[in-house]
């Protein structure tokens, strides 16, 4: 093994595999709410290209991207934030079965973090969960459009701020979040995964 690769307990080498280290109840929202292990691989690609980077992932989930990404690329760190607990609990077991040590989970609100501390973004529209008609993990967080009108226009000025040379990843994303100073550079999985540079 590779001096830079973790040591890494059977590595999952697909959806299924590493869905098969969740609760059932978590395996049962993978097609809608998590991130496909292609394309954290993709998105790590892409926001990882450089050594030592900081990522974070805005409304991790049970942390699917975050897990995928540092087996892929191992030389960055990456942070996920989340609202649920729960989620966070699910996220940190199996970073532990999987003996992640570049990979991290904050239980909270992503409006509460300092964004100069992070290089890179992954954004899978965590926001989306707060329109009406749309399918909700569970019923434990506040939802509102006035909520996502918010995040959206919080994320945007975060972004806005951040210096040239900032890599953004976005996946199934309505786009309003991201400030016009950003360009695509890139797209993958039926252009539904977009790569952002700002400029």
């Amino acid at each position: 093994m590779s001096a830079d690769k973790p040591n890494i307990i059977n590595q999952p080498r697909s959806d299924y595999e590493l869905n098969q280290l969740y609760h059932q109840s978590i395996q049962a929202l993978a097609s809608k709410h998590w991130t496909p292990l292609l394309v954290a691989k993709k998105a790590a690609e892409f926001l990882a290209a450089e050594k030592n980077v900081r990522i974070l992932d805005i409304g991790s989930g049970v942390g699917k991207f975050c897990l995928g990404a540092a087996c892929h690329r191992p030389h960055a760190t990456y942070v996920g934030i989340e609202q649920r607990k729960e989620l966070i609990n699910h996220a940190e077991a199996t970073r532990q079965l999987l003996q992640l040590e570049n990979v991290s989970f904050i239980h909270g609100n992503f409006i509460q973090v300092d964004f100069t501390h992070y290089d890179h973004f992954y954004f899978f529209n965590s926001f989306y969960e707060n329109l009406r008609g749309t399918e909700k993990i569970d019923d434990s967080i506040e939802y509102s459009t006035e909520l996502f009108d918010y995040y959206n226009r919080y994320l945007f000025k975060q972004l806005e701020e951040k210096p040239a040379g900032t890599r953004l990843a976005t996946f199934h994303s309505v786009e309003d979040e991201v400030p016009k100073g950003y360009l695509v550079v890139g797209s993958a999985v039926s252009n539904l995964l977009k790569f952002w540079v700002k400029v």
